[in-house]
């Protein structure tokens, strides 16, 4: 068979499966398996594939119509213009996540050699990032789990920078050796009973039955981690906002609050700026 009607097939049974980014994760499928780019995809479409070629792909699609993420079957996902290794031990980078880089570079491109935390740091997408894009910048990345840590460590050593981000084990805040200019937490704001079946760990996932426990756990905890003028970007689930905005007014009483939109007028990030 050739690619583009191995590729025509994998659609089809992935659209047949449900799945909503068929046409997508098809090529994402194709090009992992053939270790193509898309370009390379696109310009060997007439070539003929052999029967443990068309295995593979047939075991990989598989993969995914029962379930398992196309991140964890490749072991990549893009974010922030960067590609990072992901596997089922760290929640998989959302493309809403990025509002947390954009509004962190914003604030520490103000700041001489500013010192960031991101909490719950899981495959270290954010502190990646943000490393790799304010080069002064000291960074802290904590997960309360030694495999995210490992990812993440390996994350930040892949895109050249490993030496600045201090890695911490550890519960939430708790790690954090003195007060930062900004923290960053993507923690779990999903309510329990919703992510039962998912695929992705329910350690970064499962936020309680309101879904909000570790947001508060945290804000509760915030008691010196901030320098004076300091930022908490916190994201958030839909209809969180109020809520989370409440949380962080009685945590941090003198702060300014407030939140970012995502593309879809989602409340997504919840920040807040002390006096």
């Amino acid at each position: 068979m050739k690619i583009k009607d191995v590729l025509g097939a994998v659609r089809g049974r992935l659209d047949s499966a449900g799945i909503e980014e068929a046409w997508l994760e098809a090529e994402l499928l194709l090009r992992h398996a053939l270790c193509l780019g898309s370009v390379g995809l696109f310009l060997e479409h007439d070539e003929e594939l052999g029967p443990s070629q068309v295995k593979l792909i047939s075991l990989l699609v598989d993969r995914r119509v029962s379930g398992e993420p196309v991140a964890y079957i490749t072991g990549k996902r893009e974010f922030y213009g960067r590609e990072f290794h992901v596997n089922p031990h760290v929640l998989i980078p959302r493309p809403e996540t990025e509002h947390l880089v954009e509004k962190a570079l914003e604030i520490v491109s103000l700041i001489k050699y500013p010192v960031v935390a991101d909490i719950g740091t899981g495959s270290g997408a954010i502190a990646v990032s943000l490393a790799a894009e304010v080069p002064d910048a000291r960074v802290f990345a904590v997960d309360i789990s030694d495999p995210a840590i490992d990812t993440a460590r390996l994350n930040a050593r892949r895109q050249g920078v490993e030496s600045s981000i201090t890695f911490l084990y550890g519960d939430l805040a708790e790690p954090l050796p003195g007060p930062v200019d900004v923290l960053i937490a993507n923690l779990p704001y999903v309510n329990s009973a919703d992510c039962v079946a998912s695929p992705e760990p329910q350690l970064a996932l499962d936020g309680g039955i309101g879904g909000l426990d570790a947001i508060e756990r945290l804000c509760n905890s915030l008691e010196g981690k901030l320098r004076l003028g300091g930022w908490v970007l916190l994201e958030i689930g839909q209809g969180q906002a109020e809520t989370v905005q409440r949380l962080l007014r009685e945590a941090l009483p003198d702060a300014r609050v407030g939140t970012i939109k995502d593309l879809a007028g989602i409340d997504r990030v919840v920040w807040g700026q002390t006096g």
